[in-house]
């Protein structure tokens, strides 16, 4: 419930309202979450560990293409929930109760894993990061980053799929048009 609060709200939602949605008094939202920083917290890292233990059961259900696709989805929407407790969530990180570096690091290992799973079936380009990925979906979750914006979001995020197919009308692929252009120079 808390997630979904987050994830609609413009600015971060009272405690109160959030026992309200949630159907429980305020004394039970503060014994099982004493703090704010608890309750993101634990919403922070319950949406880090779907996205990271998620690609495994993706993997296992569809092709390495669009199991990256739906992860991208699940991605978007990690990005969302974030709306609602920036500001909370900024602070922890400031503060260090949130490792940033450990959740950037277990997140790169899941696009990855997805990656290495394209590469191996041969659906996939070998010359694209993780990194790369990451870099593309921040780009694309800044720039359509409310409701208003789903489409526009889905359809870049189509682009990039497009972009990480491996070519086969001949022509070069990035690295090798980095190449080139480095034995021009």
């Amino acid at each position: 419930m808390a997630t979904r609060m987050f994830a609609a709200a413009e600015t971060e939602p009272s405690m109160r309202a959030i026992a309200n949605e949630a159907g429980v008094g305020i004394a039970t939202l503060y014994r099982h979450f004493p703090t704010r920083e608890s309750l993101v917290d634990a919403v922070y890292q319950d949406q880090v560990s779907r996205l990271t233990a998620g690609t495994c059961e993706l993997l296992a259900e569809l092709d390495p293409p669009a199991a990256l696709r739906r992860w991208m989805d699940l991605f978007g929407a990690w990005i969302a929930t974030k709306n609602g407790m920036l500001n909370t969530l900024l602070a922890m990180i400031e503060s260090g109760e949130i490792a940033h570096a450990h959740t950037r690091t277990e997140l790169l290992g899941a696009i990855d894993d997805l990656l290495e799973a394209g590469r191996t079936s041969g659906q996939l380009r070998t010359d694209v990061s993780a990194e790369d990925i990451a870099a593309a979906l921040i780009g694309i979750f800044t720039v359509a980053n409310s409701p208003q914006h789903e489409a526009m979001a889905t359809r870049l995020l189509n682009l990039l799929m497009d972009g990480l197919r491996p070519c086969t009308c001949g022509q070069p692929t990035a690295a090798e048009c980095g190449s080139a252009r480095k034995l021009d120079q």
